[in-house]
């Protein structure tokens, strides 16, 4: 017999007194019927209490793991001596009480407040977020909004208010901030705990090792201090759990080889990280060449988040079609001259937070080049190339409505001033796999279109 004692905790709402409520909602939605569940709640609160808001996904592969691993725990105490040993008996078990301990040990350092209630995001007050577990931070509050670059002209088509979570309007109540929630689900998906929220590590920038494949623009040779560029947001089809397709900037300094140093933003499919395909706004940072530093979003003590509307992790909608409306956000990243933090905005205006300068070795100064495009990670199924795309999942040929782009290029150089992004060189791992066309014109500035569908008769 199985008794389910801790699905009752997986489960159940947080229980708070509340007084003078302000409002609760409720929306319907399901990832396979398309109905979510919000419940939202603002309350006023005492010194002792937080305000939240909870998006709970009722997941039936949740329940069906849960269930699982009940059969798993029952056949151990009810096997046959004359069928198993005392050690099968004992071993097995304590082994997966084992990895579930350290998994709920970590999921204590990323989660605050801690909870099994489902797929969720807290409203978390901004000086107990994951950073402030870094030494360095403890004790603090975030800093100040930065100056903003010279040249800066706000993007009208960008489309900063475009996640899931935060259609109806509700946000996090002030000095908070939204945290996506990770479950012990997201983690058993990863290949192991330590390399949780992770990428995998790549040798060098052109290079396809560990399956990973780009298509990109990039400038070198100058001391960069930020960039800024609108991206295209699609839904391109990702074709196993262990790969991904991201759309991105890149700050980088140092070598590629062993002490790299890196500032990313963008959007990604990541089936392994946040368990669905849609694609979603996300960081990402490294000081030792994606070795053992580093991670996405809020993963680790790192990033800074300043703003309660924006949930790194979260989906953006509304996305590209073929042929049909094209959507982009915009995404600026720059060192404040006065403190030498990197700071990120997203959007026409709105900053989400700053990575700590002592994150880093070679970006403590600048960068040395700044990237920007596409990358996949290929794991070769059945030994020949993956069909997950790139961008739009068309070649750059077809053109706007079809391909993917990147338009608007810009960088930061040494006076805090945006410059275009002059002498722009392209390159693509494998062109018959993803392929980069760049141009310049009046409207977009410097900009390309890029990608491609991975597997067909030319990368086979």
């Amino acid at each position: 017999m199985c008794l389910l004692g801790d699905v009752s905790e997986t489960s159940r709402r947080r229980t708070t007194t509340i007084r003078n409520p302000i409002k609760c909602c409720l929306l319907n939605y399901s990832r396979r019927r398309k109905q979510q569940h919000i419940r939202c709640f603002l309350h006023h609160h005492s010194p002792h209490q937080v305000s939240f808001k909870s998006i709970t996904m009722f997941s039936s592969s949740f329940l069906r793991l849960i269930l699982l691993l009940c059969l798993v725990f029952s056949s151990f105490s009810t096997a046959s001596p004359s069928n198993t040993t005392a050690a099968d008996q004992t071993l097995r078990p304590q082994e997966e009480l084992q990895k579930l301990k350290l998994i709920r040990q970590e999921l204590q350092k990323i989660n605050k407040p801690a909870s099994s209630d489902g797929d969720i995001i807290d409203c978390v007050l901004s000086h107990q977020q994951p950073a402030f577990d870094h030494p360095l931070l403890q004790g603090q509050r975030p800093m100040d909004p930065p100056e903003l670059p010279k040249g800066y002209i706000k993007d009208e088509k960008s489309y900063e208010d475009s996640q899931l979570w935060s259609l109806s309007g509700e946000f996090c109540p002030e000095g908070t901030i939204p945290v996506r929630r990770t479950t012990e689900q997201d983690m058993l998906r990863a290949s192991s705990v330590r390399r949780f929220g992770r990428k995998i590590r790549r040798v060098r920038r052109d290079s396809s090792s560990n399956g990973h494949e780009h298509a990109v623009g990039y400038v070198s040779g100058r001391q960069y201090y930020g960039a800024k560029a609108s991206i295209n947001v699609w839904s391109p089809r990702v074709a196993s759990q262990h790969e991904f397709s991201l759309s991105q900037i890149w700050v980088i300094a140092g070598s590629f080889t062993h002490d790299l140093n890196t500032i990313e933003a963008g959007w990604q499919i990541s089936p392994e990280l946040y368990g669905d395909t849609y694609p979603r706004f996300f960081t990402y940072w490294t000081s030792d060449a994606y070795r053992s530093t580093g991670c996405y979003n809020l993963l680790c003590s790192g990033f800074v988040q300043t703003n309660r509307r924006i949930a790194i992790g979260a989906a953006i909608s509304p996305r590209s079609s073929y042929r049909g409306g094209q959507f982009d956000i915009s995404l600026l990243i720059w060192k404040d001259p006065k403190h030498g933090h990197w700071w990120l905005q997203f959007g026409s205006g709105t900053l989400v937070g700053y990575w700590p300068a002592f994150l880093f070795t070679h970006l403590k100064q600048h960068g040395s080049m700044v990237q920007f495009g596409g990358e996949i990670v290929n794991t070769r199924p059945g030994g020949s190339h993956t069909s997950t795309q790139m961008g739009s999942g068309h070649f750059a040929g077809e053109g706007f409505g079809k391909a993917s782009y990147f338009r608007n290029l810009q960088v930061v150089d040494w006076d805090n001033t945006l410059l275009p992004a002059s002498n722009l060189k392209i390159l693509a791992d494998h062109p018959n796999c993803y392929d980069i066309r760049g141009g310049t014109n009046r409207v977009w500035g410097n900009y390309f279109y890029y990608g491609g569908p991975g597997k067909n008769p030319r990368c086979p």
